[in-house]
């Protein structure tokens, strides 16, 4: 396993998958949390104005695959087996959405983690995600 650096996992991004990777920001990364942004426009909103469900669950499985990936390397296939998401509170207004990711377990197959979604500037989550990936075998 491989740890990649900020730099070099927005660059592994932005070159697999460019379709996605310009509505993101890695926000933060120490090794244990992981903090990416989401800029939220117009195009995210659902109808009441308020950010809609597949785009948080969105930020959170982005989030958690690139957290995953600063420990253990460029590894595109590492895919989500399994999800689960609690809407808590309606998200802010104009305000941009950050996922905080805890990795809870980092095997050889499987990795586990969480990741809560705030509002920018906000104390109280807006949704709190779990996720298992399953980690290709190495070649």
């Amino acid at each position: 396993m491989t740890e990649m650096t900020p730099e070099a996992l927005q660059h592994f991004f932005e070159t697999e998958f460019p379709q996605a990777a310009a509505d993101f920001r890695i926000e933060g990364h120490d090794g244990l949390d992981f903090v990416l942004r989401l800029p939220v426009t117009e195009r995210h909103l659902r109808p009441g104005g308020t950010v809609s469900g597949p785009t948080i669950f969105g930020l959170a499985d982005v989030a958690i695959y690139l957290a995953i990936l600063s420990r253990i390397g460029p590894v595109a296939l590492a895919v989500t087996t399994g999800a689960s998401i609690d809407f808590l509170r309606k998200p802010e207004p104009g305000r941009d959405l950050l996922a905080r990711v805890r990795i809870l377990k980092l095997g050889r197959a499987l990795a586990v983690a969480d990741a809560l979604v705030f509002s920018d500037g906000r104390d109280e989550p807006v949704a709190r995600a779990s996720m298992t990936y399953s980690i290709p075998p190495s070649r």
